[in-house]
């Protein structure tokens, strides 16, 4: 990852800049092997809470980054933004050599096996199937905010620059507050309900964003669908962990690949929306996000509070 940061720095051309970035995405994904690790490391009832930290660890970089991002940026330039991560990224590595404990693989499988096999956990496992739909269209609905901040910042009623923008990131960051407790509650109650109730407190972000535009109202907004989003994805993690202990690292990667490459619709959408109808065609489209991530889990949370009430 440092030595492509530092070939994003010093890139000469936009394509060696597309390829340096390409780089920096695959050496990224290691921050995602981190959590299936975590959650192997933990024993079954504390699992949640592991893999809540961790993820809040996450989180919390990926907002704050936008911060120093703008800043940075705006006062000194985007090569130097690139430069300040060669030694974050050479600190990370020292960190996990000698942190972590060694840990064998619990099988043996061959690269070409384990891309094979992951077509088949996304077929034989319908709660890995759910997991991922949900969390794409919620994540969704994250990044069509993000994507449009800038913009609606920059509006005549805020007359607000990127620096603001990257302080909202700050704000943000209290949203992975949500990620250990959602963990802990999961242990205790189970990750589908709270999947459910973070679905919602997503939803009603929107319902924020849209009726209450003022700085205020944004600041609330992006604290709640923060919170319902990474409350949602450790839920959504602790619950697809369980499914076969061999094959953590695997079902981590269907999931946040479905994430991810759905979770791009969010930014195209959001896009396309600001350019139609401006700021409320974007609450719109986020809320049509939020709400398909809220029916989706229905059925299933529906189905466990019959068998509950029977029992």
């Amino acid at each position: 990852m440092a030595a492509a940061l530092a070939f994003a720095a010093i890139a000469p051309t936009t394509l060696a800049l597309i390829a340096a970035s390409l780089l920096l995405g695959v050496a990224a994904t290691v921050a995602q092997q981190i959590v299936p690790f975590a959650a192997t490391l933990a024993d079954d009832r504390t699992r949640g809470a592991a893999v809540g930290m961790v993820v809040s660890g996450i989180l919390g970089g990926i907002l704050l980054s936008r911060t120093i991002a703008g800043f940075v940026g705006s006062h000194f330039g985007w090569r130097e933004m690139f430069w300040l991560g060669v030694p974050l990224a050479l600190g990370a590595a020292a960190l996990v050599r000698l942190t972590l404990p060694r840990h064998h693989a619990t099988q043996s499988i061959g690269y070409t096996d384990a891309l094979r096999s992951l077509i088949h956990l996304l077929v034989e496992e319908p709660a890995l199937r759910l997991a991922a739909a949900t969390q794409a269209m919620l994540f969704a609905s994250f990044i069509a905010f993000w994507t449009v901040l800038s913009l609606h910042l920059q509006e005549p009623q805020f007359g607000l620059g990127p620096e603001i923008a990257g302080l909202f990131g700050v704000i943000g960051a209290s949203g992975i507050l949500a990620a250990p407790l959602a963990g802990r509650v999961a242990d205790k109650r189970g990750p589908h309900t709270v999947v459910a109730i973070a679905a919602a407190i997503s939803l009603f972000s929107w319902v924020v964003f849209a009726g209450w535009n003022a700085v205020a109202g944004l600041v609330v907004g992006v604290v709640l669908l923060d919170a319902g989003v990474n409350a949602a994805l450790v839920s959504n993690q602790h619950l697809i962990f369980v499914l076969r202990p061999d094959a953590r690292s695997r079902l981590n990667t269907v999931f946040m690949t479905a994430m991810f490459v759905i979770g791009s619709l969010g930014s195209l959408g959001a896009g396309w929306a600001y350019a139609h109808f401006s700021w409320l065609g974007v609450c719109g489209y986020g809320a049509v996000l939020a709400t398909a991530g809220l029916l989706l889990q229905l059925p299933t949370l529906s189905s466990r509070i019959g068998k509950s009430s029977r029992h």
